[in-house]
């Protein structure tokens, strides 16, 4: 399975910023995780059946899907200089609901985009 991310840039706080990611097969869940510089990778948003968010992104992050296009959608409003970092994009179809924010449940990743928040 192949996962392809695109949309990060570089944007002011407040601004906006949508990342996009296609999925070469139709998985159950996706999921977006993040890597800061000397930080571990965490866990942003997933979508299986609801969305699930990580507390710092809740109100301002949107995970959404197209299932006719296989493509996985994060709407980042309100950015914050503490949301740059390498976003990444995952997906698995045995992630169960206890293991959403577990890296370790994904089997399938993108390479990363580069999110810079200047403030």
């Amino acid at each position: 399975v192949q996962l392809q991310a695109s949309g990060g840039g570089l944007v002011q706080a407040g601004g906006s910023l949508r990342l996009s990611c296609t999925t070469s097969e139709r998985m159950i869940t996706i999921a977006w995780f993040r890597q800061a510089p000397g930080k571990e990778r965490e866990f942003v948003a997933a979508f299986r059946w609801r969305e699930y968010y990580a507390n710092s992104v809740k109100g301002r992050f949107t995970i959404s899907r197209d299932n006719v296009k296989d493509t996985m959608f994060l709407q980042m409003n309100n950015l914050k200089p503490e949301d740059t970092a390498v976003y990444y994009c995952a997906a698995g179809n045995s992630v169960i609901a206890s293991t959403m924010t577990d890296r370790a449940a994904y089997h399938y990743w993108g390479q990363g985009t580069q999110v810079t928040v200047s403030s």
